[in-house]
């Protein structure tokens, strides 16, 4: 398994340059030759792509805009900062790194750049509690908030973008899994067949069907 890096240079005190980098993992600074990260033990690798089977959860928050209506923006800021501090927590829990967090939505990733077995049904469990720690603050968040969830499997390009360097996932799976979000009902959990294929002996579903998705010529 690979993590990629970004290489830094510091200057101790002696004067003598140490090139460093940043394990995307867990964050730490850690030297440039180590080939693993001393504080989570992630192995370091100097290449910048790789293509990796990850299962990705794309989740998106409904029902802020008639609460930011009804209350202070500051309070509405709050509210959004706490609901993604208790979604973070399951994804981390079960395994799995937050890509990236877009308005009210966040994308995470399981399998990337740590990998697990069982990363598909990591993915569907976090999904599920995501949805059961909503349901369980509706009276904090006015019981207008509610979570759609997309979930994907399949094969993915990976690695730190050129123009900003953060580690991030690229490919048709990650396109599909908003398509699914999107066409999930606030607080279900949609997944596609690839996902469904693999946690169906340890995960009970009701089949949807076929589902279109916007922007692709065949359904999902």
């Amino acid at each position: 398994m690979g993590i990629v890096w970004k290489p830094k240079i510091l200057r101790t005190r002696s004067g003598r340059t140490l090139a460093t980098v940043r394990c995307v993992a867990c964050g730490e600074t850690i030297p440039a030759t180590s080939r693993f990260c001393p504080s989570c033990g992630a192995r370091v690798a100097v290449h910048g792509e790789e293509r990796r089977i990850v299962t990705v959860v794309f989740a998106d928050m409904v029902g802020f805009t008639s609460l930011a209506e009804r209350r202070d923006p500051e309070q509405v800021k709050h509210l959004v900062d706490r609901c993604f501090q208790w979604m973070t927590a399951e994804i981390v829990t079960f395994g799995g790194r937050v890509d990236k967090i877009i308005g009210d939505a966040v994308l995470a990733l399981f399998g990337a750049p740590v990998a697990h077995e069982d990363d598909a049904e990591r993915a569907v469990r976090a999904a599920l509690r995501m949805q059961e720690v909503i349901d369980e603050r509706t009276d904090e968040l006015g019981g207008v908030v509610r979570l759609r969830i997309g979930v994907n499997t399949g094969e993915v390009l990976v690695g730190a973008l050129n123009a900003g360097g953060d580690y991030t996932a690229m490919g048709d799976v990650v396109n599909t899994a908003n398509r699914l979000q999107t066409a999930a009902q606030p607080g279900e959990v949609l997944v596609g067949s690839t996902t469904h294929a693999a946690t169906e002996r340890v995960i009970p579903y009701v089949e949807r069907g076929v589902v279109p998705a916007k922007g692709r010529e065949e359904p999902v």
